[in-house]
């Protein structure tokens, strides 16, 4: 990746520009057209989504007047007496028997004809052992077998209730596959059970009702609340169980989703998905992505016309751009002869009318170039000598005044070791502040200058306050600018322990590859920072007690000595501490 940037980077401006137009004009054409595939893609799921949830509403009304036949089959079972007597009565003589077959077998007749309800096969099933089979040809099972199904146990349960179940293989003596319906039959006064009617529906009886609607990559199913797929267009799919749709249609049941999009068998769907709450089940209908818009977007075609048309445009950006470029090569080719460190090599004024305007132009700048840089260096040395010269001086005459009052109390308490101390602290820090011209010193100075700061400021105000350096030792011979550090012990001195009173102040210098980190660390009030990054904050008195240098001071000319990259910033925590970082590059010589 590297040697390809470095190989374009070393291409010339035409090159470049006709590169980045090459680039831009494929982009657009490929953005534009990506976007309009996708507008089309999502218009054309919207729009099919609305239309097949009509489809579903269509289709879950004509399942709903199957359930109503099946209810009204129901009630009339259920009032009549004949059906009730043959479900009831035990056996009495061969006689009575027949005649009490056959009047419920005429009954049954005359409820499955009079609702017209052809398609479905009947049993019933009495108290007292006794079972009836009507149209047996739909479900090759018996009656034994749907008395161990779990649907029989289930409307004992629930006997006010039509309940639904999927009948098909894996049931024991089981056919074609279907659904079957029972209903628990109870005395109206007693309210106890004396039967259960079973209504045995094939499936192809549900598939009837939505098998026009499908098609290649839109499907139909119905599903139970367990996932089962009790039926669907697709064959193979019915008797299994899919907890991925499941998942989907409780999902956009519970949120009132219109429509989820979700991966199957690793293909993309869109599925619509309605509640049939008098069967139990869900009715869904699942939407293969790929193929419904493969038969609605060529992509091919596509392709190719985004293929010719960037081609042309490439072809019209080339010409044009060569023309317009020739001139200006010319001229890098006369001014790649000046080199960074030369600005006197001068450009002859011939060519075009635009080469020697910009010969003119260059010539010009480097008269003016020269003129500048002349001037900025010799300005840059006035105010260096400026800088140190003020930082000499800005030694403030109270600060002198108190520390020789508080060796004159010393003396007079007869403290003559600790006053002889302090007027060598004294001494070796305006020696190194005021006869040292040097603009930088070496870290050990530094510290030292620090610890004489120290020294007479606990000994004018106590020794509540502790200072501590933890200095690594390679960075002893570093380089930093003079009385660098001093303004932030000051500050952490008279500002940092208003409420505390007493507490500790840590000096930590350490190395990072090529940069010097120099930290001041108190856990003293702490205060608030405003939410400015660049803000460093001023101290509560701007009143320097020593050298009237400032926290901004110092920024300010780290800045300017090393760039923009380094300086201070501060972190505080109320009631917890401040802590100051000075950055800085590794220097180890003037």
């Amino acid at each position: 990746m590297r040697v390809w940037l470095r190989r374009i980077s070393d291409q010339s401006l035409f090159s470049k520009l006709f590169l980045v137009m090459v680039l831009s004009i494929i982009t657009v054409t490929v953005a534009t057209s990506w976007v309009t595939v996708q507008m089309s893609e999502d218009l054309f799921v919207k729009t099919f989504s609305i239309t097949n949830s009509k489809i579903i509403e269509q289709i879950k009304s004509g399942l709903e007047s199957i359930h109503y036949s099946n209810v009204n089959i129901i009630i009339n079972t259920s009032q009549s007496g004949a059906i009730k007597r043959f479900l009831t009565e035990g056996d009495v003589d061969s006689e009575t028997n027949s005649v009490v077959t056959f009047d419920m077998s005429e009954q049954m007749k005359r409820i499955q004809s009079g609702i017209g309800a052809k398609s479905i096969g009947m049993i019933i099933s009495g108290v007292n052992g006794k079972n009836y089979t009507r149209y047996n040809t739909y479900w090759s099972g018996t009656s034994a077998d749907l008395q161990r199904n779990p649907i029989t146990q289930e409307s004992r349960n629930q006997p006010g209730r039509l309940l639904y179940s999927y009948l098909g293989e894996g049931t024991p003596g089981s056919g074609d596959q279907g659904v079957v319906a029972a209903k628990t039959m109870t005395d109206p006064v007693s309210k106890e059970w004396y039967g259960t009617l079973y209504i045995i529906m094939k499936e192809s009886v549900l598939r009837s009702f939505y098998a026009s609607f499908t098609s290649d990559g839109n499907d139909v199913m119905i599903l139970d609340r367990q996932g089962l797929i009790v039926s669907s267009n697709r064959a193979e799919l019915i008797g299994t169980t899919s907890k991925e749709l499941l998942d989907s249609a409780q999902k956009i049941r519970q949120h009132g989703l219109v429509k989820d999009e979700m991966k199957m068998a690793d293909k993309d769907v869109i599925v619509l998905a309605d509640d049939l709450a008098l069967y139990d089940f869900y009715i869904m209908n699942v939407i293969d992505k790929k193929v419904t818009l493969g038969q609605m977007l060529n992509r091919k075609s596509i392709f190719f016309i985004v293929a010719g048309i960037v081609a042309i445009a490439v072809l019209v950006v080339y010409v044009i751009t060569r023309r317009l470029m020739l001139s200006l090569r010319r001229l890098v080719k006369q001014m790649s002869t000046v080199t960074k460190t030369n600005f006197n090599n001068y450009m002859a004024v011939t060519g075009t009318y635009e080469t020697r305007e910009l010969s003119r132009s260059f010539n010009f700048m480097l008269d003016e170039l020269n003129d500048y840089i002349s001037q900025l260096v010799d300005t840059q040395k006035e105010q260096r000598k400026a800088e140190l010269a003020a930082l000499q001086q800005q030694i403030n005459p109270h600060f002198l005044y108190n520390t020789l009052a508080s060796v004159n109390i010393l003396v007079q308490r007869g403290s003559q070791e600790s006053a002889t101390q302090t007027i060598h602290a004294l001494i070796s820090l305006l020696q190194n502040t005021i006869s040292n011209v040097n603009e930088t010193i070496p870290i050990v100075q530094e510290l030292v200058n620090l610890k004489h700061y120290v020294f007479i400021n606990q000994i004018r105000y106590g020794q509540g306050i502790k200072v501590d350096y933890f200095v690594s030792p390679d960075c002893m011979p570093a380089q930093v600018p003079k009385l660098m550090l001093q303004p932030f012990i000051e500050n952490a001195f008279f500002h940092a322990f208003n409420k505390k009173g007493t507490g500790y102040i840590y000096v930590i210098i350490t190395k990072e590859k090529d940069t010097l980190l120099c930290e001041v660390v108190d856990n003293g009030d702490g205060m608030e920072l405003t939410n400015e990054a660049d803000e460093i904050p001023n101290p509560t008195s701007a009143r320097q007690l020593f050298t009237g240098i400032g926290i901004r001071n110092v920024n300010d000319r780290l800045v300017l000595l090393y760039g923009e990259q380094y300086g201070v910033t501060i972190t505080s925590t109320l009631g917890q501490g401040t802590k100051i970082s000075i950055c800085l590059p590794w220097r180890t010589e003037q």
